[in-house]
C-alpha cells in the first residue's frame, strides 16, 4: 500500500521514527534500526559531537537513515534555539525536533519556553517538529505558529506507561492539519498500535526498543504495530455497543 508519511512536503515510507538514546552499544543499535525500518532518527545534539563523529551519526550515514537533530536537554528557549542553530551548521539540515523541558524529574515540556522557541525557529526558516504535552490547546497553537509536525506525549519520557489520555490525543488529531506524531511513553507494541488507531500520523520512540530485553525483536514488533494500527485506522473500527449483537446477519449472503 502506497501510504507515505508526509512532513513539510517530504515523504517517508516508514511511519516509525526512532531515537538512539539508551542503546547499550552500536551493534545492538544497528540491528534495531534495521529491524524498525525507520527512515528518520533523532539525535540529541547536546550529547553528540557532530564534527568528530559520535559513532551514532556515522552509523546513520552507513544505513542511509536521516538524522533529525533534537534539542533534548534544553530548559529554555534560548538554549533550544542555539542548539538548533549549531545543529543546522553541523549537519546541514534545517529540520529540528524541538524539546524544551521544565525539569529533570518529569521531563515534561515547558509550554511557555516551547512556544517561544518554536516561534523563533520558524521565523528563522527551520522545519520544526515540536514535542509537547497532550494538551489540545497547546498543540493547536504550535501548529498555528508554523510547526511542521506536532508531537504530543503519550506519557512522560522513559516511563513506558503508554497513552494515559487517549481522548486528548484524539482531540489533537481531530483538528490538526499537520502530522501528529505520538512521542514518548510508549512501552510496548500495543501502545504504538493504539496511537495509530487514534489517528496519529506516526510514532516516535526510543527507550521501548533500546532498553527492551531484545531490542531487535522489539523494533520489529513496533514496526508491525505501527503498520497494523495505521491499517486499522484507515479501515475504520466497528461502533462500540452496550449490548451484544449477533455476527450472523440472519439471512443468506448475497
Amino acid at each position: 500500500m502506497d501510504d507515505p508519511l508526509v512532513i513539510a512536503g517530504r515523504e517517508f515510507g516508514s511511519r516509525l521514527i526512532t531515537g538512539t538514546g539508551g542503546a547499550t552499544n552500536l551493534a545492538v543499535l544497528e540491528r534495531a534500526l534495521i529491524a524498525s525500518g525507520t527512515e528518520l532518527t533523532t539525535v540529541a545534539m547536546r550529547r553528540a559531537d557532530a564534527g568528530g563523529g559520535t559513532g551514532v551519526l556515522d552509523l546513520l550515514r552507513k544505513l542511509g537513515i536521516e538524522a533529525l537533530p533534537n534539542t533534548a536537554g534544553c530548559r529554555t528557549a534560548a538554549e533550544a534555539v542555539l542548539t538548533a542553530q549549531l545543529a543546522r551548521e553541523a549537519l546541514e539540515t534545517n529540520w529540528v525536533k524541538l524539546e524544551v523541558v521544565a525539569d529533570e524529574d518529569t521531563l515534561l515540556p515547558d509550554p511557555v519556553e516551547l512556544l517561544d522557541a518554536a516561534e523563533q525557529l520558524v521565523d528563522q526558516g527551520f522545519v520544526v517538529l515540536a514535542y509537547t504535552n497532550d494538551d489540545p490547546v497547546l498543540a493547536l497553537k504550535l501548529e498555528e505558529i508554523g510547526c511542521a509536525a506536532v508531537m504530543p506525549l503519550g506519557s512522560p519520557i522513559g516511563t513506558g506507561l503508554g497513552i494515559r489520555n487517549p481522548h486528548n490525543i484524539e482531540m489533537i488529531v481531530s483538528r490538526a492539519s499537520v502530522p501528529i506524531v505520538l512521542d514518548a511513553g510508549i512501552g510496548t507494541a500495543s501502545d504504538a498500535a493504539l496511537a495509530m488507531e487514534l489517528g496519529c500520523s506516526a510514532v516516535l520512540l526510543a527507550t521501548a526498543v533500546t532498553r527492551a530485553q531484545d531490542p531487535e525483536r522489539m523494533a520489529a514488533a513496533m514496526r508491525a504495530a505501527v503498520e497494523g494500527g495505521r491499517l486499522a485506522a484507515l479501515a475504520g473500527r466497528i461502533p462500540q455497543r452496550f449490548w451484544a449483537q449477533a455476527s450472523s446477519p440472519g439471512r443468506p449472503l448475497e
